[in-house]
């Protein structure tokens, strides 16, 4: 039961937020191209497999993450405790954990399209420099956009074997969400992160950081109504949209970048966002 835990923790897997962040985009791009495919056996298959990707992608790049971080997160008070930092697992047995994950979600990727295949391999290139990223940039947060958000662009090709313009823009906006809600996150540790030497958008940008993610979600905000310019009216779709503005403008007037556990709730609070996005791409069918 204790190597569970170990597990576990070092997994994130008791804190979902993580890979259903991961998974939201890949459900706006299937929604999308099921609202044109209208295939809903595919649509529900490949949804699962996405599912189940996102949580295997996320437990890989968690083990990965501590492990290049396992220096900086002892000195860190939200991380000293993660099972590498702590020295719980040894470096040796989290790469193989990492393995056993990505050889399992390679399985599920080989379950779609050539093109989908090639995309998803590609994303390899991003995911696995992130976490040096802190290191050399004020701008972790905007590579992890690009990254998180791939699998919009992978849900779209799975069932139509192309890339087109409208999905490309339902893929910046995401990018923009995720540069504005990973800010926030990152305002929890904006004084340990100044002390060790590690780098973010929330310490870049601290003395206008609502300033900053107000810019961030505004952009993405803008580019969903560039999105769903044809569809907006008086319907279900746009009730749905304007809900998820509002989610985003609460994080703004609540955030305060001195109360930690302010700025983990509206985090959290994009689990619920993502949720309702969902449901403002795929309403587009009713």
């Amino acid at each position: 039961m204790q190597h569970l835990k170990i597990f576990i923790d070092l997994t994130r897997l008791n804190k979902p937020i993580g890979f259903m962040l991961l998974f939201w985009p890949c459900s706006w791009g299937l929604a999308y191209a099921y609202s044109i495919n209208q295939n809903l056996g595919d649509f529900i298959y490949y949804l699962f497999l996405f599912f189940l990707g996102s949580i295997l992608m996320r437990s890989a790049g968690c083990i990965f993450n501590d492990i290049v971080d396992k220096d900086f997160d002892k000195k860190v008070y939200r991380t000293k405790t993660r099972p590498i930092a702590a020295g719980l697992i040894t470096v040796k047995q989290s790469l193989i954990y990492v393995g056993i994950l990505c050889l399992m979600a390679f399985l599920v990727l080989i379950q779609f399209n050539l093109f989908t295949i090639i995309l998803g391999m590609s994303s390899m290139i991003l995911a696995f420099p992130y976490p040096y990223m802190k290191r050399i940039t004020y701008w972790p947060q905007l590579f992890l956009g690009i990254t998180f958000n791939w699998g919009i662009i992978m849900a779209w090709a799975a069932i139509n074997n192309n890339i087109s313009l409208e999905i490309l823009v339902l893929y910046m906006s995401a990018i923009f969400w995720t540069l504005g809600y990973d800010t926030i996150y990152g305002a929890q540790d904006m004084s340990d992160d100044e002390i060790i030497g590690l780098k973010s958008t929330s310490i870049k940008f601290k003395e206008n950081i609502k300033v900053f993610v107000f810019a961030s979600y505004s952009i993405a905000a803008s580019l969903m109504f560039l999105f769903f310019k044809d569809n907006i009216g008086l319907n279900f779709s746009s009730f749905f949209l304007l809900s998820f503005i509002l989610i985003l403008a609460y994080q703004v007037l609540r955030m305060d970048k001195n109360e930690p556990q302010i700025c983990l709730k509206l985090f959290k609070l994009n689990n619920f966002g993502g949720f309702i996005m969902f449901l403002t791409i795929i309403s587009e069918n009713f």
